[in-house]
């Protein structure tokens, strides 16, 4: 019934049920398009504190360390040739070397890398899946093998095809871990040589075991030791694609224009690690290819001071031609 004379009206208000639906149906949406970047963004973050530790706790580690080239014992198969061999020498490393430096959890051979949190599979920085290597060959062929025929400069480089061995940190990362006994030291070279006989330590570190992604430059990285004594550690995060051709005096330039601020050339040592660890790059290049990168490194020539590059088909150091334009592979620290 009507109010009566002089009586106030009161106004009932409220949302319809279409309306309730609705509004749900937006905040869903926005949600779904939001909360992946947010979670990605969390994970990015975590994984760079986690891989700025995991570097710290390596460098620390090499550093206490006394040369590190010697451990183990290669034994030639002569079945097969001095390309394969039975070893124990990446092992050794780690069980005589590296954990009395470090604390570790888990220790596994070639056979078992599982049991010490890695997948069989992973996934490269151009988003290429790839089984995960088991020896110095299946990480890069150009470690065990090259030989290089050309004006002013010969090599005939072989090593043996050592095993990896795996073990997990007290941390709870997961490291794969390739050794070259033979390595050697700098000897502040001038001109060109090979980069193989400077790596004495390469690792796969995956920050949180099989759980995934699973993805180099996310959750999968690389850590790289150069030189026995003195030792270079680096652990180079790459820009997702290459960069060029440019010249020498515009490759750093290049850079910071394209990839941004944060990014930069790599040193002639982080260029090396690029180099081993390419197949995990997916920038893998046959032998003989003329593929250059530019490094940050330079030396005095008769031409002028000049960048360092390295030949990805050979894996060899070398000052540019003045004139040549060459590719960047930018990283950032």
């Amino acid at each position: 019934p009507p109010p009566p004379p002089g009586a106030r009206r009161r106004l009932v208000t409220g949302f319809t049920m279409a309306e309730i639906l609705l509004s749900l149906t937006i905040i869903g949406v926005v949600a779904a398009i939001t909360l992946p970047s947010l979670t990605g963004n969390i994970n990015e973050r975590t994984w760079n504190t986690q891989r700025k530790a995991l570097y710290a706790r390596f460098s620390q580690a090499i550093a206490l360390m006394p040369a590190l080239n010697g451990y183990g014992t290669l034994t030639e198969d002569s079945s097969s040739g001095a390309s394969d061999a039975v070893d124990t020498v990446a092992e050794t490393f780690v069980t005589a070397g590296l954990s009395k430096v470090l604390k570790i959890n888990n220790i596994c051979d070639s056979d078992h890398f599982s049991d010490c949190g890695f997948a069989s599979k992973y996934t490269t920085l151009n988003a290429s899946i790839k089984d995960l290597p088991l020896t110095m060959a299946a990480l890069n062929p150009l470690m065990t093998s090259v030989t290089i025929t050309e004006a002013g400069f010969s090599a005939n480089y072989q090593v043996l095809n050592t095993k990896a061995a795996a073990f997990e940190t007290q941390n709870g990362e997961s490291i794969l871990l390739f050794y070259n006994p033979n390595c050697l030291a700098n000897m502040g070279e001038t001109g060109p040589y090979m980069v193989q006989p400077k790596i004495c330590v390469n690792m796969i570190y995956d920050l949180n075991g099989s759980k995934g992604p699973n993805t180099v430059g996310k959750d999968m990285g690389f850590i790289t030791v150069l030189y026995p004594t003195d030792s270079a550690v680096v652990a180079p995060i790459p820009y997702n694609r290459l960069i060029g051709k440019f010249a020498s005096e515009d490759a750093s330039r290049a850079c910071t224009n394209e990839a941004g601020d944060e990014y930069r050339l790599p040193t002639k040592d982080e260029l090396a690690s690029l180099f081993v660890n390419r197949e995990l790059l997916g920038y893998a290049k046959s032998a003989g290819n003329s593929g250059h990168w530019y490094s940050s490194s330079k030396v005095a020539s008769s031409s002028g001071t000049r960048n360092w590059l390295i030949v990805q088909g050979y894996g060899q150091y070398r000052l540019p031609t003045p004139g040549g334009q060459w590719y960047s592979l930018c990283v950032k620290r």
